[in-house]
């Protein structure tokens, strides 16, 4: 069911990797992309997010913007290398003690607009826009969607024999993450690709927008076959992981100010709903706890007493939602409300102490972190996400390998 082809990738000098591969564009804002690429004029991010060099105040969604990338994708194709024939590929990352390998391949748009690629997260129209016109300026994807699937075993017997051939590219980026590529053909080729098929389901995990996004283009382009016949638009650009391979780290809360209340009637508010112990681990233990930092303390409060019997109720993102956050603390629409920020898991609980201490933040809430498994469920019952759930770490690097349609 789940429909994969090989495709020709447009990718980097093996030499010139770790130079041109960059950290996606949705995870730094413009200042971040701007230090990271300024002393790499081969970083990608100067055609993720071109506007790094151009005045610094202009709008990034502004024509020039994409003219700029598409100038800036022309000229970066002098150091890259396109495949002669169409190629999958085994993608390995490894954060410190953790890998997992994907499969890097063309997806079907048809299934992703039939829902057999499933999603568990609402897409923002400006965010779609942008990457539609990015992606229509370079006539390429270069930023791979992240899926995840019930892991294969015979999926897993081709990415352990192609594991021990000589890779493509085994770099270390700048964060520490091992980025490690393979290239797949022949009889292991059409291996995949028939335990592919035999999948019932792929699931987005992180890049519904880019997802998206692929899907508009493909309806705004007038279908042009390659010589081979296929037409590329009809295809996304994915890295497809096991979902028992798969991380996911938390997506940490702070809150700005305690609305009309003190410490210490905040405190008496919590006491008021949740069981709460002073001290314990400033990230929670398991599932159904939550720990809150306030006054310089950490708080262990129990929040999955107040589950729901949904898939969506039974999240502790959404207990801390339904029964504090909104009530409590006044938050009532974590997507508009400016009051509360999102601090992804890969920075660390001393992050949302530093927030706090430093006054940026009145208090913070660790979570525990989702499971793929609810992600899954969530996917399944055609549910939504709340927004904010989930942070998945290790992230794929930009421009590794490239779709060109």
């Amino acid at each position: 069911m789940a429909k994969i082809r090989p495709f020709r990738a447009l990718r980097p000098e093996p030499s010139l990797a770790s130079q041109i591969a960059s950290v996606p564009y949705d995870v730094v804002n413009t200042e971040e992309a701007r230090a990271l690429a300024a002393d790499n004029p081969l970083s990608f991010l100067h055609v993720s997010r071109s506007e790094i060099d151009l005045p610094a105040d202009t709008n990034p969604y502004s024509d020039i913007v994409y003219r700029t990338a598409a100038t800036r994708f022309a000229a970066s194709r002098a150091h890259m290398i396109e495949e002669a024939e169409p190629a999958l590929y085994f993608y390995k990352l490894r954060m410190g003690t953790h890998e997992q390998t994907g499969l890097a391949a063309c997806y079907s748009v048809d299934e992703y607009d039939a829902g057999l690629v499933k999603k568990h997260e609402k897409t923002r129209r400006d965010k779609e826009d942008d990457r539609t016109r990015h992606i229509t300026a370079l006539r390429a994807q270069t930023g791979p969607v992240f899926l995840t699937y019930h892991g294969s075993a015979a999926v897993d017997a081709v990415a352990a024999k192609v594991a021990r051939t000589a890779p493509l590219y085994d770099i270390v980026a700048s964060d520490g993450i091992t980025h490690t590529v393979w290239k797949v053909t022949g009889d292991d080729l059409k291996a995949v690709v028939d335990a592919f098929g035999r999948l019932p389901a792929l699931y987005i995990a992180d890049g519904h927008h880019r997802a998206a996004s692929a899907a508009r283009v493909r309806r705004s382009l007038a279908p042009e076959a390659g010589k081979d016949g296929v037409v590329e638009a009809d295809w996304f650009l994915a890295v497809a992981f096991p979902d028992n391979q798969t991380q996911v780290l938390p997506y940490n809360r702070t809150v700005k100010d305690l609305a009309h209340l003190t410490p210490d009637t905040l405190m008496d508010a919590v006491k008021a709903v949740f069981s709460v112990r002073e001290g314990g681990p400033a990230a929670p233990a398991k599932k159904g706890d939550c720990a809150m930092f306030l006054g310089g303390k950490w708080y262990t409060l129990d929040i999955g007493a107040k589950a729901g019997d949904d898939v969506i109720s039974r999240l502790d993102v959404s207990i801390l939602q339904e029964h504090l956050l909104a009530p409590v603390l006044r938050i009532a629409d974590v997507r508009t409300d400016k009051r509360i920020d999102f601090v992804g898991g890969i920075r660390g609980t001393a992050e949302l102490e530093r927030l706090v201490t430093g006054g940026r933040a009145a208090v913070a809430f660790s979570m525990y972190p989702v499971s793929v498994a609810d992600l899954m469920g969530i996917a399944d019952a055609g549910e939504i996400m709340p927004p904010k759930s989930t942070w998945f770490e290790p992230k794929l690097r930009d421009a590794l390998l490239i779709h060109l349609i």
